[in-house]
């Protein structure tokens, strides 16, 4: 009974591992693949004959993306953009979250403020109506417009106000009683024991401002404005023939659009790989605990 028990663990171990490596792996080759893209040659990856390994090494879709003065133009706009943004963001969130967290003795019309946030995540405007919005304020061609419009993410709203219910309503009563106000209470107590949930809403945050590339189109008037996930996505379709180089032309004759645009792929996310790993042991931690309550 014992020896049946063992082979059937084994067994379901065994098919666990391999379930998760075949998951892993099938996640992990098409990042691979991309990767050896970007170091291939145009003419093979044209021809399809690049797999996992580079064809003709050569890092000319890198040069050809990173050499241009736009680029560290727009990296720095998106540098300014994430620490500017991350900072208003979780500032608003945590601000927003603690007194939606309290019941409604707490705090009087709770459920009505809570509906009027979720509102807003099931009805929008319209792109229109936003784009006039950012329009008549003054935010066009500016950084604050790219900061202000997804300033408060109702999403993390709700995964903080969870996260701060589940906190031991004990520990605000005694603080209370020992004469603290709700301001000391949130930042002395609620908000370092809920470094899990920051610290996802955070990531969620950083993620956000640093891949988003649309708002960057339509609201930057000058290509000088532009984020950097916007910039990348014009860096092939807004080649002046007229402006480039002897060494421009040779480098963009062994660069396409397949080359680019994989090397483009790994410039923006190489900085959220470098970043994830010190939030990762916060991260899932945060998921679960923030949804446990309603």
């Amino acid at each position: 009974m014992v020896s049946g028990d063992s082979i059937g663990n084994r067994t379901f171990n065994f098919l666990n591992i391999l379930l998760l490596v075949s998951v892993s792996l099938l996640c992990l080759l098409p990042l691979v693949h991309i990767l050896a893209v970007s170091f291939s040659k145009s003419s093979a990856a044209a021809a399809g004959v690049v797999k996992l390994w580079p064809v003709n090494f050569t890092i000319n879709s890198y040069q050809f993306i990173l050499k241009k003065p736009e680029f560290l133009s727009s990296m720095n706009i998106t540098l300014i953009r994430v620490i500017v943004g991350t900072t208003l963001s979780m500032l608003l969130t945590v601000l927003s979250a603690y007194p939606l967290s309290k019941d409604r003795r707490a705090l009087k019309f709770r459920t009505g403020y809570a509906w009027f946030f979720v509102f807003t995540m099931l009805f929008g405007g319209g792109l229109i109506p936003w784009y006039m919005t950012i329009k008549y304020l003054g935010l066009l061609d500016s950084i604050w417009g790219l900061i202000l419009p997804s300033a408060l993410p109702v999403y993390n709203i709700i995964l903080l106000l969870n996260f701060f219910r589940s906190l031991p309503v004990e520990l605000e009563e005694s603080a209370l009683m020992d004469g603290a106000g709700y301001w000391k209470v949130l930042w002395k107590i609620f908000v370092p024991l809920s470094m899990p949930a920051l610290a996802t809403v955070g990531l969620f945050t950083i993620v956000g401002h640093w891949n988003s590339w649309f708002d960057g189109l339509i609201l930057m008037n000058s290509p000088s404005n532009y984020p950097l996930a916007s910039y990348l996505q014009t860096v092939i379709r807004g080649v002046d023939l007229t402006k480039l180089t002897g060494q421009d032309i040779l480098t963009l004759a062994s660069v396409n659009d397949r080359t680019a645009k994989a090397a483009q792929i790994f410039v923006g996310t190489i900085p959220i790989l470098l970043v994830y790993p010190f939030l990762q042991k916060y991260f899932v931690k945060g998921i679960v605990l923030g949804s446990v309550k309603g």
